[in-house]
């Protein structure tokens, strides 16, 4: 089962997933590296993201290439650039900034990278990036050249994400930014949820428990922390596990 399906499928189930979202120039070298591979192995991260919006000084190739040899779970890109796409991964999400107004993240970079992408044979999920919240400027935000959708505009954020839904995007990545002071607010997530039936991502700014069991219970199906990892790299075991917020089979599945 491919990446994105698993995703679909284990929205169907009502099983939450937790991604590190991992920032190669982030990230502990040396020793330090294989103690929070150690770490991340055994913490109840399910998922592995990899990328950022302005990379200086190390290659998602390389980072890559080390997660093999160390990480035994998915491993996803999450490109802030075509140059982000390399082998190696199990799926990369293919993002349509649709929040945004900057036609070079609505197309042109996608015709960049798209061939390149097809070839290496991953797994494409076709996602629609929601970028949310007030300020302070966010580098997402910066680097993208967009405005976020105002966090108390959820009618914008829903009306956003229903048309990236009817043009067939596959996931919705709501994201705060990288560092960002608010995370999405719970409100957000579940209008949002409540108005469009594919897989919901949500990252930025939660950094504690809480914050991410809140996510969960509005209605992402995948939350992703950042900054809370790179922060704190050796102590993990404030994550919560995703299993304790499972659902029971969907109702329409029962009844089949």
């Amino acid at each position: 089962m491919s990446w994105f399906h698993d995703l679909q499928n284990d929205q169907w189930h009502g099983r939450k997933r937790l991604a590190a979202l991992l920032d190669p120039d982030d990230l502990p070298t040396g020793r330090d590296w294989t103690r929070f591979m150690d770490g991340l192995n055994a913490s109840p991260i399910t998922d592995i993201f990899v990328g950022g919006s302005l990379l200086t000084s190390r290659n998602v190739r390389d980072i890559l290439h080390s997660l093999r040899a160390h990480y035994t779970g998915r491993v996803t890109l999450f490109p802030g650039s075509p140059e982000q796409v390399t082998p190696g991964a199990d799926a990369v999400l293919f993002l349509s900034f649709i929040s945004g107004r900057n036609p070079d993240l609505l197309i042109g970079r996608h015709v960049e990278s798209g061939m390149r992408i097809r070839e290496m044979g991953m797994d494409v999920v076709p996602t629609g990036y929601m970028l949310i919240g007030d300020g302070p400027l966010t580098t997402a935000a910066y680097m993208s050249n967009s405005l976020p959708i105002p966090s108390a505009k959820k009618e914008i954020a829903v009306a956003t994400a229903v048309a990236g839904e009817m043009l067939g995007l596959g996931a919705l990545f709501m994201d705060a930014g990288s560092g960002a002071q608010q995370c999405v607010s719970p409100s957000t997530i579940r209008a949002v949820r409540n108005a469009v039936g594919c897989p919901i991502i949500v990252g930025g700014g939660i950094g504690d428990a809480a914050g991410i069991e809140a996510a969960w219970q509005a209605g992402a199906d995948l939350v992703v922390i950042g900054h809370a990892i790179e922060s704190r790299p050796f102590q993990l075991d404030w994550l919560p596990h995703p299993e304790a917020f499972s659902a029971k089979a969907n109702p329409a599945e029962e009844q089949v």
